[in-house]
């Protein structure tokens, strides 16, 4: 059974690209949120936003990694990263990485502008003092970077559901739902990733100003994504044919209905909303709770990643 569930023939894309796609939307979703932290006037001294820095970068570049061995010759990857075709869709990702990366730069540098001089210091002394000056410059136009990263971070959490309906012939995937679903998974995955890495690596209190933000919109979050799969559902159903016969093969019955009802609902949803309402309060304050209800999130975000690879490429019009 489980073999036939991870090999089949319509099979195009593997697991590869579920963990690629879970690891853009951590890096936009956690952008995101510090973007709009930033504007509350958190600076280089929040949790949340230092693992950001570590995130949403090393996310992006980890899962080009992926994408890159996993293709069958990734040794032409390069001509990706400079020959653009406007009717791909892999070639305006790429383009929308080069731009998304570049501006997350030059934001991170000015939100860390006094650490970047400071290191520039010790290390450098007086060497490649013009970084400083271009950092300045940075830091009189943070009021049109922000906005342009935010829209860059929602390009890059939506792209990744486009990435998968461009697949015409598979009608689950080929869903108008899908990349909306993805943005705000997305989201979703970065508040838990950047709770996960404020209390564990930087020793950020759960009662911070940056972990209470970031915290107040998981509730409202968790309901969209509830909201957007009854959508993506319920357009597959009424959609007739083949939409309905892709619907049934994913929840119905078989190896990928109990990914997502038991993974993706199951420990995804329901478990992390449990142990809110009924874990006594002391337990609440304590960051182990905090650990173990971000991990759970993102353990069901990845598997609703493999769920919507996987049981999309099932049914074939």
């Amino acid at each position: 059974m489980l073999h036939d569930a991870f090999h089949f023939s319509s099979l195009v894309w593997d697991w590869p690209i579920a963990i690629y796609l879970f690891l853009l939307g951590i890096s936009a979703g956690a952008t995101t949120l510090s973007v709009l932290l930033r504007r509350k006037g958190a600076g280089s001294e929040s949790g949340i936003i230092k693992a950001t820095a570590i995130l949403a970068p090393l996310s992006v570049v980890l899962g080009l990694l992926i994408l890159i061995f996993h293709l069958a010759r990734p040794w032409t990857f390069w001509k990706l990263m400079f020959h653009y075709q406007f009717d791909s869709v892999m070639s305006m990702g790429v383009m929308l990485f080069q731009v998304y990366m570049a501006v997350l730069f030059a934001w991170l540098a000015v939100v860390f502008r006094t650490e970047i001089e400071t290191l520039r210091r010790h290390l450098l002394q007086e060497k490649f003092a013009f970084v400083d000056n271009l950092i300045a410059w940075l830091a009189r136009i943070e009021r049109l970077l922000a906005p342009l990263l935010l829209l860059l971070a929602v390009l890059l959490g939506a792209y990744t559901g486009f990435l998968l309906s461009a697949l015409k012939t598979y009608p689950l995937l080929n869903n108008p739902v899908l990349p909306v679903l993805f943005l705000i998974s997305g989201v979703s995955s970065g508040i838990a990733s950047t709770i996960l890495l404020a209390v564990t690596l930087f020793k950020e209190n759960h009662h911070s100003q940056g972990v209470s933000f970031v915290h107040r919109f998981e509730r409202p979050v968790l309901a969209v994504e509830v909201l957007l799969l009854v959508c993506f559902f319920t357009g597959l159903y009424f959609g007739g044919g083949q939409k309905e016969a892709a619907m049934w093969a994913a929840i119905g019955s078989g190896f990928w209905a109990q990914v997502f009802w038991l993974g993706v609902v199951g420990i995804g949803m329901l478990l992390p909303q449990l142990l809110a309402l009924l874990a006594p309060a002391p337990l609440r304050a304590k960051n182990g709770y905090l650990v173990l209800v971000c991990s759970l999130t993102l353990v069901g975000i990845l598997l609703l990643r493999y769920f919507v690879l996987y049981a999309g490429q099932m049914t074939v019009v």
